[in-house]
């Protein structure tokens, strides 16, 4: 007995560097193939870029260079990076978790306006209020704003059956008509498109009070919040009953069924989650950057997030380095707006969308294919072996 242990022990110990070897080959395999679309979205972004600045007649080394000064070696430029990057993790969660319900929030933009004009009127209404109660109640109202303003398409989804699209994008007109309506005719100051300040006890501390190199970027504290909210938005669709019901929900009608699910009352809450941290994103700049509530700031942060969205696959960890890289070529196109047009940024975005679904979708093709061949394989072998 104790001879045939000592064998399968001294044959266990030779198996498992080979298991281990396995594992880590299949991890790397997993990991090559999941960032695959991205690189090849990168590189082609790159060429692009490349091509169209030799057909503007612009030197790709002076490009590298502003690039490097403006971004790559300064810190300011970084700064400004993480504040745009921001904007984009909220709107791009927004997008991704109506996602994991089945429904496209394409009204994340009418959402961070709600959020934000709320937030202000928030700010401004209960100035004198001590900071510990001032800011919780201003952040509340930016997440309350969106909240309610995305409630309202998935009422009318649960309710009546209308689409969640169309629904969404007559909302992001009624937003911004509305807000400017109401900031032109009652809230601005005189001669300007904003408000009035926030209470002094609602601002947002900016990052180049801890990291001096930072100081004149609009990177602020809200940062923290984003990651924090990217962070939530992960444990809630995949460690939580809730998080469950919604997902199930986005798999079908049958897949609700059977566990017991009835869609209605998850796709209000999914829109309505996915409104609030639309509507914190105007934190950033209500609270963190210029302290007041500005006519026509958004500047299509919250179409941007169906981008970060679909790189970061509807994964809310995912799109943290998503928001980053879109972030990146927005102040990209700043720094070199001297010598490329606005519209190349759009361009490279819109490449880097293409290619990313392109080679996606040929690679989760290719992988099909790999399995059903391993599939008709497996029984071959399996007939050939002896009895």
């Amino acid at each position: 007995m104790s001879t045939r242990r000592a064998t399968a022990r001294a044959a266990d110990t030779q198996a498992r560097p080979g298991a281990l070897r396995a594992q880590l080959a299949h991890g790397a395999q997993r990991l090559w193939l999941s960032s695959l679309p991205v690189l090849a979205a990168l590189l082609a972004a790159t060429g692009l870029g490349l091509c169209v600045a030799l057909a503007l007649g612009v030197s790709p080394a002076e490009i590298g260079k502003r690039l490097s000064a403006g971004i790559l070696l300064s810190s300011y430029g970084w700064g400004q990076v993480l504040y745009k990057a921001t904007f984009l993790i909220f709107t791009g969660l927004a997008v991704a978790l109506a996602f994991a319900a089945g429904l496209f929030n394409i009204g994340a933009e009418g959402q961070v306006v709600a959020g934000s004009l709320a937030c202000a009127l928030v700010g401004i209404w209960a100035a004198g209020a001590p900071a510990p109660l001032l800011l919780p109640l201003a952040v509340a109202a930016a997440f309350a704003g969106g909240a309610l303003w995305g409630w309202l398409p998935g009422w009318l989804k649960a309710r009546w059956g209308t689409h969640e699209v169309i629904n969404t994008i007559m909302l992001n007109f009624i937003a911004v008509a509305g807000s400017n309506f109401l900031v032109t005719r009652y809230l601005a100051l005189p001669e300007t498109v904003r408000t009035a300040e926030v209470g002094a006890g609602a601002w947002i501390a900016r990052l180049d009070a801890a990291l001096p190199g930072m100081r004149g970027s609009a990177a602020n504290g809200t940062l923290v919040l984003a990651v924090v909210c990217a962070l939530a938005a992960h444990v809630f669709l995949h460690h939580t009953r809730g998080g469950l019901a919604l997902r199930a929900v986005g798999q079908g009608p049958r897949q609700s069924r059977l566990l017991g699910i009835v869609p209605g009352p998850r796709i209000r809450l999914a829109f309505a989650l996915a409104g609030g941290l639309a509507g914190l994103a105007g934190t950033n700049f209500v609270l963190g950057y210029k302290h007041y509530y500005e006519d026509g700031y958004t500047g299509g942060i919250g179409f941007l997030g169906i981008a970060v969205a679909l790189l970061a696959r509807n994964r809310p960890l995912a799109v943290l380095p998503a928001a980053l890289l879109f972030g990146f070529l927005s102040q990209a196109g700043f720094v070199v707006n001297t010598l490329l047009p606005r519209e190349v940024v759009e361009l490279l975005t819109g490449a880097i969308l293409l290619v990313f679904i392109a080679v996606e979708r040929l690679r989760d093709r290719h992988a099909q294919r790999w399995r059903a061949g391993l599939a008709t394989l497996r029984p071959a072998r399996a007939a050939g072996e002896p009895s």
